[in-house]
């Protein structure tokens, strides 16, 4: 495994994450990065539930108060610290 430089602590700030695309050879991966108090995050940008990416609008990930992860095709609310579904289908 080796470590990549995923984005600038300062890219989160305005909205409290950043999309992310990955390439590796032939491979893409669209992942988001979350910062939330003193932890560093990061999920795949794939809704568990429909397989669509989670923001509608680039890097909107979390709700309004920053606190939870949304997907914006039918609103399930996720965790931020485990990615766990907490409402939705």
């Amino acid at each position: 495994m080796s470590k990549r430089h995923l984005c600038a602590l300062a890219d989160l700030n305005r909205t409290g994450a950043k999309g992310i695309t990955l390439t590796d050879g032939g491979s893409t991966r669209e992942l988001f990065v979350v910062r939330k108090d003193d932890g560093m995050y990061a999920y795949e940008n794939c809704c568990p539930h429909t397989g669509g990416p989670l923001d509608w609008i680039p890097n909107q990930f979390l709700d309004e108060n920053g606190g939870l992860i949304v997907c914006a095709t039918h609103a399930a609310v996720f965790r931020i610290h485990d990615g766990r579904c907490i409402a939705g289908p």
